[in-house]
This record gives structure tokens, sequence and C-alpha cells, in this order.
């Protein structure tokens, strides 16, 4: 999230519970190659349009 910000809003909270919830499935141990992949993608995806990395 952008520091100079003042207002957090409702979408950066999704956006942050999303991030939450794939990392925490990228810890189980049951996950294909395939699907480590996926949720790798997806949580660069989503931190870049948030401006995180």
């Amino acid at each position: 999230m952008k520091s100079s910000r003042q207002q957090y809003t409702c979408n950066e909270y999704r956006v942050e519970m999303i991030l939450l919830g794939l990392n925490n499935r990228l810890r189980q141990e049951n996950l294909t190659q395939e699907e480590r992949r996926k949720i790798k993608e997806e949580i660069a995806r989503l931190e870049s349009d948030m401006g995180m990395s």
C-alpha cells in the first residue's frame, strides 16, 4: 500500500485479505507445482496492482 495515502479503502482491505488467503494456501503441503505456480502468479499480480512490489 502507498504510504502517502490518507484513506484506507474497502478495496484495499479486500485485496489484503485475498493476499493473506493466497499466502495461507501456499503453506499447504498437498498443492501441486502447477497450483503453487498459479498462486504465486496471482499474488504477484495483486501486489503489483496495489503498488506493493
